[in-house]
Formats: C-alpha cells, structure tokens, sequence
C-alpha cells in the first residue's frame, strides 16, 4: 500500500484531499442541513411529506452532480480544464427546484411554528451550498460577490413585489447572502492552497529541468575547454610531423608520439569531465601554456606577483582562462611569435588582473563561429566569483584577453574554499 501511494506521488495525495474534502463538505450540507426536513416539518401531512420527500430526493441528486461538477470546477480553476457550463446550468436548475419545494413546504406549514420554520430556513442554505462552491471556483472574487449582491437585491424585489412582504424577501436574501458566504469560505481557499501546491510542483519541475539544462551547459562547456587546446596541439604536431616526415627526419616519430601521448590524455580528460570531477589545475595549465606555445614558435612569458593567497575555485578559474587563452591564440593567430601572460593586484581597486596578450591574429576567436562557445563559458565560470572578462583587439593584429577577480585586504581573492599558497612561475631567460 505504501508503495502504491509513493509511485502515485505527494501532489496527486494532496489533490485528492483537498477534492474529497469538498465533496464531504457538500454531502453533509445535504444529510446535516437538508435531511432534518424529513422529520418534525414533514409530521402528521401527506403533503409536506411529499414535498421534504422531494426536497431531499433533489439534494442527493445535487450532491452526486456536486462531485463531478466540483472536480471540472477545480480543474478550470487550476486552468487544467474547461468551464462546465452545461453541468452548471443543471446544478442551478436542481437548485433552483429544490429552494421552490421548500418554500412550499414552509407555505404548507405555515410559520407559526418557530422549529419548523429554523429547520427549512436551515435547509433552504444547504440547497444552496454545492452550487455556490462550484460557482465560486469558477470567477473572480469581485464577480462573485457582486453576482452575490445583484442575486440577493433581485430576490428582495420579486418576492417584494409577488407577496407583498417585503420583510420575507429580506429574509431570504440574507439566507442567500450567508450561504453564499460560507460556500465561497469553504471552496475558494482549498482551490487557492491546492493551485499554490500545483505551482509548487511546477517551479520544482523546472528547477529540475533548468539543473539538467544547466548541467548539460557546464559539460559543454567543460569538453570545449578540454578538448579545444588538445585538438589544437594535436592538429599542430601531426602537421609538424608531417613536414618532419616528408622530409625523412627521424623527429617524426618523437612528434607522433607525442600525438599519441595528448590523445590519451585527452581520453582521460574527457572521462573525468562526464564524472563531473575535473578541475583546471593552474600551475599545469601555465606550464603548459608556455611549453605548448614555445613549441608553436610562440615566445611565450610569463609574469606574476608570487605567494598569492587564492581559494581552489580561482585556481581552477584562472586556469581554465589559461586553457582557452593558449587555444585561442594556437586557433586564431597563426602568425603569433610573441605572447605575455602578466598576473598582478591592482590594491587601488581591490581587484587581481589577469591579462594575455599575443600578436599575429588573424580571426578574433570574438567573432569566429566554431570557437564562440569558449570565451562565454569562461564568463560563466568567473560570474559566481564576481568575476569579469574583456576581450578584443588592442593593436594592429594583437589580441588582449583581461580577467579582474576580486580581492582582499591581505591580496588573496573573495571567496569560499580553503586558502592555497600560488607562486607564478617566473621565466628563467
């Protein structure tokens, strides 16, 4: 049983409480409120029992009609289903006959006796409960209280005008105001609650969906950075080892080898990403930048404030800013000889700069379509370090890429995560 009721879901549990609590709500307005009429009313008359007959045999068919009419009710009111115009209009008509078989048995009794006349008044206001729940889930507040307010003037004026007892008319009118009171009561806040569930449900279902949108983003985002570079060098060595080969060098076979080596490495790389687990490692990401781009006949210098205090994630950040700085420059400069990757703390404005310059550029990765992808999911890794990223053109044919993280008092950066002592290599030459 309990397995059956988890796989049927805590929503589907609540709906299902809120719906039958009103279908009880309107049963016991036609066995407590209307029943009764069977009883002291309906003694000693062949009349008047008819007629309570009557009244009570229209309720019960009004309280089956309630439970479907209730259930299409709070379906448009969820904005799940139509409005039942068609089960509404029989609802009024039962109602409506049943309110007339039981002025006539208060006709027939007369009101002389005070317990009579409680009793059909009583039951008078239950007739009217299902229909004004239904109807109350149906329009807006305002249209219901005013629909309320005409309902109850119209009742003053024909009864007024029919019977010439204005006070009778008056009575009714406030028992049809009461009752429709106390049905928008019992009605209109479980429709409330139970829609504040259903959208409850709603943004949880897509906060899931968004969690699955952001995770397959950050795995695109994580195999472009790891494979971008990779394929880079792989794509530069195999074309060194193609020239070294065509002309019977025997370094061919140290670059295919070496080839062989990036791929590998790129397999594991791509198997710790799909476990989510990989990191940009700084100091290897700089190591590799200049060994990479030095072999590309690339100058590649590096310079940096050491013993800088950073929390891992602005490692790993920065490091992947190395990563896509170093593919971008072996992807879009192909005449590239010299490049600087200078690391300093701006104390003035409390911010650690990172900048990477290169010239020979011959497309700006900006604005290249293949290669789009990399600078945006740099962005989004430095956004939760309240981070920044500029790029661009800042001389003929040479490029610029500027990150600013933000940093403390002491020079280490905001953020969370245990402190790392971090010393940039220095060029020896």
């Amino acid at each position: 049983m309990q397995e059956k009721l988890r796989r049927w879901g805590q929503l589907a549990l609540v709906d299902a409480y809120f719906r039958w609590t009103l279908y009880l709500l309107v049963w016991f307005a036609v066995l407590a409120g209307v029943g009764p009429v069977l009883g002291k009313p309906a003694v000693g008359e062949p009349l008047a029992v008819t007629l309570a007959g009557a009244a009570l045999g229209l309720n019960v068919a009004q309280g089956f009609l309630a439970m479907c009419l209730l259930n299409r009710a709070l379906r448009q009111y969820l904005k799940q289903g139509a409005t039942p115009h068609r089960l509404m209009i029989v609802s009024g008509a039962l109602t409506l006959a049943a309110e007339i078989v039981l002025c006539a048995l208060l006709a027939v009794k007369g009101v002389k006796d005070e317990d009579t006349m409680a009793t059909v008044i009583i039951a008078m206001a239950a007739t009217l409960t299902p229909f004004c729940m239904a109807y109350s889930l149906l329009i807006s507040k305002r249209m219901y209280l005013a629909s309320l307010a005409g309902a109850a003037a119209g009742l003053v004026l024909v009864s007024g005008l029919l019977t010439q007892v204005w006070l009778f008319g008056a009575i009714l009118a406030i028992l049809l105001v009461g009752a429709g009171l106390w049905s928008f009561l019992l009605a209109r806040p479980s429709g409330w609650l139970l829609a504040v569930f259903w959208k409850l449900d709603a943004a949880r279902k897509t906060q899931a969906q968004l969690a699955v949108a952001e995770e397959r983003l950050r795995f695109g985002r994580d195999l472009h950075d790891v494979m971008g570079r990779n394929l880079a060098v792989i794509a530069l060595k195999s074309e060194l080892a193609v020239q070294l080969a065509r002309r019977q060098r025997p370094e061919a076979v140290e670059q295919m080898v070496e080839v062989q080596r990036i791929a590998q490495e790129s397999q594991r790389e791509v198997r710790e990403v799909v476990r989510g687990y990989r990191k940009a490692d700084l100091q290897a990401e700089l190591a590799g930048a200049r060994s990479i781009l030095r072999a590309a006949g690339v100058d590649c210098r590096i310079q940096g404030e050491e013993a800088i205090q950073l929390p891992a994630e602005v490692e790993s950040a920065l490091g992947w800013v190395v990563r896509e700085g170093t593919t971008n420059v072996l992807r879009h400069a192909a005449e590239a000889r010299h490049c600087v990757l200078l690391t300093r703390v701006d104390r003035d404005r409390g911010v650690l700069v990172m900048t990477m310059e290169n010239d020979g550029v011959v497309t700006l990765p900006d604005s290249a379509p293949q290669t789009g992808s990399g600078l945006k999911g740099l962005r989004e890794r430095l956004d939760p370090l309240a981070g920044t990223l500029e790029s661009g053109p800042f001389a003929k044919g040479s490029y610029r890429l500027t990150v600013e993280l933000p940093v403390g008092a002491e020079g280490g950066a905001r953020g969370r995560g245990p402190r790392v002592g971090w010393a940039l290599a220095r060029d020896e030459g």
